[in-house]
């Protein structure tokens, strides 16, 4: 048998490669096939042997005994993920800023400094080996002293990490000279923070991205990745940022959750309302990822069941010890089903409690004034469920149907009623690979996989105004 496209994701256990066809031709029309999975093979020394075993996996679903493919695209969070530490200036401008770049490359955050480095600081940077290093600070032409003394301690450090400088602009000639002669790749990117009230975090998380392909390479049992892969290896949670920003170009505001085992992820891509941004204390990106590292259905499932109440879940009718000691990450009864979906609700609920933004109220000699503090997401249409709890679960759609704002509530949630998805086919991360280089077609299967027409037309009338992508790329 023969596939247009295999998408690889290499997570840190597991190795899942999603198979595409119908991409080539004028008159394509794309296909989603199936998936396989096997463990990832990072600790045996060779990445390929995990992505060799996922598609014999496939073969077998698919009751075939060879399978060839055009083209093979990869992301990876594989090696523990993309490490980062992030130090700016003050944290609720530049820091913050640079936190949120990071973020939405699909970065794990490990520490996060505003100010001069102090040597505890540094200490705890070499205890956290980062594969990259952000540093910020400064709108452009303003403070210099923080970035470049930040700059100076990090080089002292001798560490070969590749750092990103995305402070005061001044600085950038200066940085140069500090790094010339270490052995630090050095990117220097636009300020994240140019001016007041301005957060300019793209041209950042496309570098990070980029530092990433440099770091995954080197990494143990990665080294032989790119014998296979086709262009190049993304950070997985990155690659969901890149089909929602795209969700939201062809169709219109968008909150994305992704309830999995070790983390619960948010990513919302909206401007928010005008009203909320007069009153606004500080900017938000339009693109906005936020990490719940603690709250997941299998390896922070202590962490869920106490935000529920042990108490109230042993009153419901649980037998939590026997969970405990029977249940492996995923469902095998309706039994297991019901209390995954509490949980799952409790983690979708704290998650964009998190996530979202809310007003509150001040008060001075004129009176009561109203401020608005974090990510609006009032004008936020669709909210989109992917990850395991959400799409395999029969109440996956109730859950997600509670983000939206009551009457009485502070919270900046979506003023009405959104309209729900469920990612069926749990292919948003490979969509997002696969957009890359397939734009139209990504979104076309991923409208398959959302079960929503709306998207489908919206991108066949674009496409009767502009060609379709030709066989470019194919072997």
């Amino acid at each position: 048998m023969r596939i247009d496209i295999l998408v690889a994701e290499i997570g840190s256990t597991t190795t899942v490669v999603s198979a595409f066809n119908g991409l080539y031709g004028q008159s394509s029309e794309p296909v989603f096939i199936g998936q396989g999975q096997a463990t990832t093979s990072v600790e045996a020394g060779d990445v390929r042997i995990g992505i060799e075993e996922s598609i014999q996996d496939l073969k077998q679903k698919l009751g075939i005994e060879k399978l060839e493919y055009s083209e093979l695209f990869a992301s990876s969070s594989a090696a523990g993920g993309l490490k980062m530490t992030v130090h700016g200036l003050v944290f609720d401008m530049t820091a913050r800023a640079a936190k949120e770049a990071a973020l939405g490359a699909g970065a794990v955050i490990r520490m996060v400094t505003a100010g001069k480095l102090r040597r505890t600081d540094l200490h705890k940077i070499q205890e956290e080996n980062p594969n990259i290093i952000l540093i910020a600070g400064g709108v452009d032409y303003g403070e210099r002293d923080t970035g470049l003394d930040n700059s100076e301690k990090i080089r002292e450090l001798n560490l070969s990490i590749p750092v990103i400088y995305a402070g005061n602009i001044e600085n950038q000639e200066e940085v140069q000279l500090i790094f010339e002669d270490s052995q630090q790749d050095l990117f220097i990117v636009e300020n994240v923070y140019p001016r007041i009230d301005d957060l300019n975090i793209e041209p950042t998380r496309a570098v990070i991205q980029d530092a990433f392909e440099k770091h995954i390479i080197h990494a143990p049992g990665m080294e032989h990745i790119y014998e296979m892969v086709n262009g190049n290896v993304t950070p997985t949670p990155g690659s969901v940022m890149n089909i929602a920003q795209l969700f939201e170009k062809y169709i219109g505001d968008v909150v994305v959750v992704d309830v999995g085992g070790a983390t619960t992820d948010i990513h919302s891509v909206t401007e928010g309302s005008a009203m909320f941004d007069q009153i606004s204390v500080a900017p938000e990106p339009k693109a906005k990822r936020t990490v719940e590292g603690d709250i997941g259905l299998y390896v922070n499932l202590e962490r869920v069941i106490e935000l529920y109440g042990e108490e109230k879940l042993v009153e419901e009718g649980f037998d939590l010890e026997a969970i405990r000691t029977d249940y492996n990450g995923i469902p095998k009864n309706d039994y297991e089903k019901a209390f995954v979906e509490k949980l799952a609700e409790v983690a979708t609920k704290t998650a964009i409690n998190r996530h979202v933004g809310s007003i509150r109220y001040v008060y001075g000699p004129s009176g009561r004034g109203t401020l608005a503090q974090g990510k609006d997401l009032s004008n936020v249409q669709y909210v989109i469920g992917t990850g395991g709890a959400l799409t395999q679960l029969e109440n996956g759609r109730d859950i997600l149907s509670s983000i939206k704002a009551s009457k009485d509530s502070l919270q900046m949630l979506p003023k009405s009623e959104p309209v729900i998805l469920l990612d069926h086919d749990y292919i948003m991360s490979s969509l997002g690979v696969l957009s890359l280089k397939h734009e139209r077609f990504a979104m076309k299967l991923l409208a398959k996989s959302l079960r929503y027409q709306p998207l489908s037309d919206a991108l066949d009338e674009e496409i009767d105004n502009f060609p379709l992508e030709d066989e470019e790329g194919k072997d």
